[in-house]
């Protein structure tokens, strides 16, 4: 599948907003640990990458009932849905100035990740958080995703890679006052 940026201008996949607030002490602080002793930019990324998938709970996994949405947010709370991580990694990359986008996958429900921009291309990431049958990795040479969608069953991969979280996503994250009625009102579409 080939991507596509949402805007032409690379700098909008390393801007700070509201969600993807990488100017914020506490993601600044986890970015420089993450750093700390690491080869080069692309090992920084496996890093944040593992760290966001494997350190911050899914919290419909963990059952958590805590909505988060903001990134600096989801690392102080630990939990967050897939969208939430997604916008927890984006802002560690970006703090270490690695391009970063969001994107999404349409199942049942609309499932977030990000693709992070290295030698010239785009790569999809998946941090949801692995479980028994997910199984997502790290990795520049071909897609190591937690979900494959099945085109027979009208499941798609969204091919826009967007500067900030797509603004359904983001209504239905600020809206939902505990998990469950989050779960009420997933987006099934962008």
């Amino acid at each position: 599948m080939q991507l596509i940026q949402q805007t032409a201008d690379l700098s909008a996949y390393l801007a700070a907003d509201e969600v993807i607030d990488h100017h914020h002490p506490l993601v600044r602080k986890t970015a420089a640990r993450l750093a700390d002793g690491v080869a080069d930019s692309y090992e920084y990324a496996r890093a944040a990458f593992e760290f966001v998938r494997d350190t911050i709970a899914h919290s419909q996994d963990s059952g958590d009932l805590r909505v988060t949405w903001r990134a600096s947010d989801v690392l102080e709370q630990g939990t967050g849905i897939c969208y939430a991580k997604a916008h927890a990694l984006a802002a560690l990359l970006r703090a270490e100035d690695i391009p970063t986008a969001l994107c999404y996958q349409k199942f049942e429900v609309v499932h977030g990740l990000v693709a992070v921009r290295f030698n010239g291309a785009w790569h999809r990431q998946d941090p949801r958080g692995n479980k028994p049958g997910v199984d997502a990795q790290f990795s520049l040479n071909g897609e190591r995703l937690a979900f494959e969608p099945d085109p027979a069953s009208d499941e798609t991969d969204c091919p826009l890679l967007y500067a900030a979280p797509h603004p359904v996503v983001l209504d239905t994250l600020k809206s939902a006052h505990d998990r469950p009625h989050l779960w009420q009102t997933l987006p099934t579409a962008l």
